[in-house]
């Protein structure tokens, strides 16, 4: 078991099958991805960057986009609380995974747009 399973494992099962679905999405739009814990949460990098990272809460699932993907979506996100590079999406509420799925292809494409070729 990794360390992502472990962190999924600690909430209701509720919430493990929303995590997981999350996680799932995130391997489907990105099977080069990196995945670790940071900041306490899953974290997901490609090309040795930031991708997303997701969180479970008592009361709802925090996804972290980093900024361009909250920009980007500002206005599908804006009916759900948010802060700054944070949305939260409520338990007590469908959760959008069509729009997560969006969120993290955009992701995907931002990330590979701004390789830097190495010097030769």
């Amino acid at each position: 078991m990794n360390q992502v399973d472990a962190y999924i494992e600690n909430f209701p099962d509720q919430v493990q099958t929303i995590l997981k679905k999350i996680r799932e999405i995130i391997f489907l739009q990105a099977p080069e991805v990196v995945e670790s814990l940071a900041y306490g949460m899953p974290a997901y990098k490609t090309n040795g960057k930031p991708l997303v990272y997701f969180a479970g809460y008592k009361h709802h699932i925090g996804f972290y986009a980093t900024p361009t993907g909250h920009e980007s979506f500002k206005d599908a996100l804006s009916i759900y609380k948010q802060g700054k590079g944070s949305v939260q999406f409520p338990l007590d509420q469908e959760i959008p995974y069509e729009l997560i799925t969006e969120i993290v292809k955009f992701r995907v494409d931002a990330n590979n747009t701004s390789i830097k070729p190495k010097p030769q």
